[in-house]
C-alpha cells in the first residue's frame, strides 16, 4: 500500500465537502485524530456545517465496523481510509510552527509523511495553512468538487453582431431557426437549453433582438418587448432575459450572477410579487439569505427571531420597501408595506438554517447572497424544493464572506456549472450596474 497516494484531510475540506472522504478513489485518506475532535465540536449545530460533521461521523462509524481506522479501511473504489492517531513532538517541528493550534497539527500530520518520502498531499481550504504548507515545502491544494470552474463561469447568454436589415428581418417571425445564422454562429461553442441570444447591430443601440434557445424545438423563441414588472421596466438585455427567466414557470431554477448593484436581488423580488399577488402561482414567497457576517450564529443577539435577523435581512427589506411603495404597481399593498404580507404569511423571511429538513412546496424561494454556500448547502436547498415550487438564487462570486470556498468552488458556481445542460434551469450574468453612476463607478474601480 506504500505506493499509493496519500492525501490528507483538514476538517474544512469535511465540512466543506461530505463526500471529500471518500472522492480520492485509488488513495490514501488520512484524517488526523485532531480533525475527528474538531467534527464532534460541529456535529451539535443545527446547520449545514453540522450535518456535513454528523454525516461524516456516521460514515467513519459504518467504516469502523468493516476493520480498524488506525490500520486504514479498504473502500470499494480501491482507496482506503486511515485515521491517524500520532502528532509530531514540539520539539521535532521546524520552525515557529505552534502545534497547539489545530490547523498546525493537520499540517504536522502531512509533514511527518513528507519526511517518511510518502506521496503526500496535504487539502485544505485554509488559505494561511496552503502557505505554510509550501512554505516546508509539503504539497498541498484546495478541495475541489469535480464541476469547479471547470470551463469558466457560464455567462448564459451569446452576442452577436449583424446587419439591422436582419434583425428586421428575424423581428417579424416569433422564432428563429438555427439554419437562418449559419454564418453568424460559425466557431460559437453549440447553445444550451434556455441561452440566451442578443442580436445588435453596432450602429444603433435601438436594433437589437433578443431571443432564447428552446432545447426540444431546436430554435430560438423570439422576446417581445417587456412593459414591466411590479413597476419595474429592464433597464438592459440581461436584465431583460432575467424576468423572462423568472417568470416562466416551467423553469424551476433561476440564478443570478453579477456585481453590486446590477438589479438582481430586486428583479427576483419583483417577479415573486408579481407571481404569487398578480398570477396566484404561488402560495408564498420565502427568502432567505446565509448568515455568514453574523458569524452563523444569531443566539447572541437580543430580541426574537425576527428582530435578530433584522440587520443581515434589511437589504431585503429596502428592496420590499421599495417595491411594494412603487407608484407605478397601483397594487392595493403599496400604502401598508411588506409587513402586510409577512402578517397575511404570504411573505416569509427567514435563516438557511430553518430550511434543512423541510419541503416546501408551492412556494416561490429566494436565496440571496447565495455565492457563500458551499455545494453540499447548495444541494440541500435544492432538494427540499416540492412540487410547483421555484428556487431563484442571486450572488456574486467575486464577492464572497465564506472562508472555505472561492468564485469557482462555491454552491452557486457550482450549480450554475451543473444545471447549465438542463431544461429545467436558467442562468445570466448581469453585467450593467444600475443602481447610479456613483455605484456603478465604486463597483468597478474600487
Amino acid at each position: 500500500m506504500r505506493g499509493l497516494e496519500v492525501f490528507v484531510l483538514d476538517t474544512n475540506v469535511l465540512l466543506f465537502a461530505p463526500e471529500a472522504l471518500e472522492a480520492f478513489s485509488e488513495a490514501e485518506v488520512v484524517i488526523p485524530i485532531n480533525v475527528i475532535e474538531e467534527l464532534d465540536r460541529f456535529k451539535a449545530e443545527l446547520s449545514d456545517r453540522g450535518g456535513s460533521a454528523r454525516v461524516v461521523s456516521q460514515r467513519l462509524d459504518e467504516l469502523r465496523e468493516l476493520g480498524s481506522l488506525a490500520q486504514g479501511v479498504q473502500l470499494d473504489e480501491g482507496g482506503r481510509v486511515r485515521v491517524e492517531l500520532q502528532v509530531p513532538a514540539q520539539e521535532d517541528l521546524p520552525g515557529q510552527l505552534d502545534i497547539n493550534r489545530a490547523s498546525n497539527r493537520v499540517l504536522a500530520v502531512a509533514w511527518e509523511l513528507f519526511q517518511r518520502d510518502l506521496p503526500v498531499t496535504l487539502v485544505t481550504q485554509d488559505t494561511n495553512l496552503r502557505v505554510k504548507a509550501n512554505a516546508l515545502e509539503v504539497p498541498v491544494m484546495r478541495y475541489m468538487n469535480s464541476a469547479s470552474g471547470a470551463n469558466g463561469f457560464f455567462e448564459g447568454m451569446k452576442i452577436l453582431e449583424v446587419e439591422k436589415e436582419l434583425i428586421h428581418q428575424l423581428l417579424l417571425q416569433d422564432f428563429i431557426d438555427p439554419s437562418e445564422l449559419n454564418e453568424e454562429f460559425q466557431g460559437l461553442d453549440d447553445f444550451l437549453p434556455n441561452e440566451g441570444l442578443h442580436l445588435m447591430n453596432g450602429s444603433s443601440n435601438s436594433e437589437d433582438l433578443l431571443a432564447i434557445y428552446h432545447e426540444g424545438e431546436k430554435n430560438f423563441q423570439i422576446l417581445e418587448r417587456l412593459d414591466n414588472v411590479w413597476g419595474l421596466k429592464p433597464r438592459n438585455p440581461e436584465q431583460r432575459l432575467a424576468l423572462e427567466y423568472l417568470l416562466d414557470p416551467e423553469i424551476h431554477v433561476v440564478s443570478l450572477s453579477g456585481k453590486s448593484g446590477t438589479g438582481k436581488t430586486l428583479l427576483a423580488l419583483a417577479a415573486g410579487l408579481q407571481l404569487m399577488l398578480t398570477q396566484n402561482l404561488y402560495t408564498r414567497m420565502l427568502v432567505s439569505r446565509p448568515i455568514f457576517p453574523m458569524g452563523r450564529d444569531l443566539g447572541y443577539l437580543p430580541g426574537d427571531a425576527q428582530e435578530k435577523l433584522a440587520p443581515w435581512m434589511q437589504p431585503i427589506f429596502d428592496n420590499l420597501e421599495l417595491l411594494i411603495g412603487n407608484p407605478k404597481t397601483g397594487r392595493r399593498h403599496s400604502t401598508s408595506g411588506y409587513q402586510e404580507l409577512i402578517e397575511r404569511g404570504l411573505l416569509v423571511v427567514e435563516p438557511l438554517t430553518y430550511i434543512r429538513g423541510r419541503s416546501i412546496p408551492n412556494q416561490y424561494l429566494l436565496v440571496d447572497e447565495s455565492q457563500n454556500l458551499t455545494p453540499h448547502e447548495m444541494k440541500t436547498i435544492i432538494t427540499r424544493a416540492g412540487e410547483g415550487t421555484k428556487i431563484v438564487l442571486t450572488g456574486d462570486p467575486h464577492q464572497i464572506d465564506n472562508p472555505y470556498v472561492n468564485e469557482n468552488s462555491n454552491g452557486l458556481s457550482n450549480l450554475v456549472n451543473r444545471f447549465k445542460n438542463h431544461p429545467l434551469a436558467a442562468h445570466i450574468n448581469l453585467v450593467q450596474g444600475e443602481r447610479s453612476r456613483l455605484a456603478e463607478l465604486a463597483a468597478n474601480a474600487l
